[in-house]
């Protein structure tokens, strides 16, 4: 269990090692919004969720908050970092998602658009790329992505901003092989870039989780994702 001050004192920890220029994402997932709460009181604005329904839950949760007068962080942005169904897009959008991290397909892109345009909004998003050996690890291809910029499929979209790449390192010991996941994933980044040098916002490559993220900074990473270095073990539900 956290006492009072842990978490505040891990964030400040991980901030320390962070270079200028690259973000924390704390990821919440799991674990109660009194967590939540404490990280932001430390400042920390970004936060990650993987299911739509705790999401929602923590949503509703600050809201029922703010209408009874509590404190209530004044900014807190949710980065969606799990699976995303299909059935879920329109939910998860009705939440609001600062970014939603975990693109990992053309289909799903394009439903997002849809409803993010049925809705109103722009929303932002991050394309996952898939290096890692794992075959239950999910995302484009980088073959994929490439020939979808070169195509230039984004300019279809109407109602989505594609602000760069995700990923994961392979689930491994071998410290070489992480870190030449995490700089095929940068590749992919700097690769578009290069093919696409209009496509403005384009800016974020997000990888690097709680025992990797600095082998992920070292790779070129400006967005890292970080839990249990920050929350402790995770109580699943």
């Amino acid at each position: 269990m956290n006492t009072q001050g842990d978490i505040i004192s891990r964030i400040d920890a991980i901030r320390a090692t962070l270079p200028t220029g690259v973000g924390l994402v704390a990821v919440s997932k799991f674990h109660p919004l009194d967590a939540v709460l404490e990280a932001a009181r430390a400042g920390q604005s970004m936060f990650g969720e993987s299911r739509v329904q705790e999401l929602q839950q923590k949503v509703a949760a600050l809201g029922e908050m703010k209408m009874a007068g509590e404190p209530v962080p004044p900014e807190v942005d949710w980065h969606f970092i799990g699976h995303l169904q299909t059935n879920k897009v329109r939910q998860l959008l009705r939440l609001r998602p600062a970014m939603i991290e975990s693109v990992d397909s053309e289909r799903l892109l394009e439903l997002i658009d849809r409803e993010a345009q049925a809705q109103g909004i722009v929303q932002r998003v991050l394309l996952q790329v898939h290096v890692a050996k794992e075959e239950t690890k999910t995302g484009f291809l980088p073959e994929e992505l490439s020939e979808y910029f070169r195509r230039r499929g984004f300019e279809t979209l109407k109602a989505t901003h594609v602000c760069g790449v995700m990923g994961m390192a392979s689930n491994t010991d071998d410290e070489m092989r992480v870190a030449a996941d995490f700089r095929r994933i940068r590749s992919v980044f700097d690769e578009i870039s290069r093919m696409c040098p209009d496509l403005r916002g384009f800016d974020t490559v997000s990888m690097g989780m709680s025992g990797d993220y600095l082998t992920a900074v070292a790779e070129g990473s400006t967005l890292v994702r970080v839990g249990t270095a920050i929350f402790g073990g995770r109580s699943y539900h």
